[in-house]
């Protein structure tokens, strides 16, 4: 997957973002992450080679505003071009992952979701506040793909209420990093559970940095832990 970044910096919102991966990144290069700017790669869909071909080729996966929240309200002036840019691209699949559901409809572009079927959000919710908060709002918004990002999965949630068929996956990872805190097992296959009862793909994308199983505490280097959730079937 390709990421494109059209602005970098945040602001921490939530318990799922007190270990951000961006505020680690940034801090080790002894960048202020709560700085909030439009990058370089601002225009990156639409960009060319001397030979005129997109830079992101057909087919791209893109991941979009990893460094930042789409949604973040200092992007208010920057976002309706970054929405014609994705409009733009039909032949590519973008995605965007928010803790800021709340704010999805400002700036949204006239007519949407027409144009824009080739667009994913992922809502966030790390804990079943955040859930019982953020997917309420989420279930009425007119998105052609939804996706419920449980990342870092915090403690056991409940998302039963929230499975409908319009949910098209369940994503779910622990923490990172080497204050992270623990993910269970248990907590993983309860939701995996309610996603088979309720007929919605589920994914265990990684384990996170601390993971428990039957009682016992793993530590797992960053470039296992994906590995290790593929292992767990």
């Amino acid at each position: 997957m390709t990421a494109w970044n059209p602005w970098h910096g945040c602001h921490k919102i939530s318990p799922g973002c007190m270990h951000c991966y961006v505020y680690r990144r940034d801090e080790s290069v002894g960048r202020d992450a709560s700085e909030v700017y439009k990058t370089g790669s601002f225009d990156l869909p639409t960009r060319k080679s001397r030979a005129g071909e997109y830079k992101l080729p057909l087919g791209s996966e893109v991941f979009t505003c990893g460094t930042s929240d789409f949604f973040l309200d200092e992007a208010d002036a920057w976002r309706a071009e970054a929405w014609a840019l994705i409009k733009s691209r039909p032949d590519c699949r973008f995605l965007i992952i928010t803790k800021r559901i709340h704010r999805f409809e400002c700036a949204l572009p006239s007519g949407f979701p027409n144009g824009f079927e080739h667009l994913s959000i992922g809502c966030t919710c790390e804990d079943q506040q955040r859930a019982d908060e953020r997917l309420p709002i989420f279930a009425r918004l007119p998105i052609a793909r939804k996706l419920i990002i449980c990342e870092p999965l915090l403690a056991p949630i409940d998302l039963r209420a929230h499975l409908s068929q319009d949910i098209a996956q369940v994503v779910v990872g622990g923490e990172s990093g080497s204050g992270a805190r623990e993910c269970r097992y248990e907590w993983v296959l309860n939701l995996r559970e309610q996603c088979l009862d309720a007929g919605v793909s589920f994914y265990f994308k990684q384990t996170g940095a601390n993971f428990v199983r039957d009682g016992k505490r793993y530590r797992i280097p960053r470039n296992q832990q994906t590995r290790q959730a593929r292992k767990a079937g």
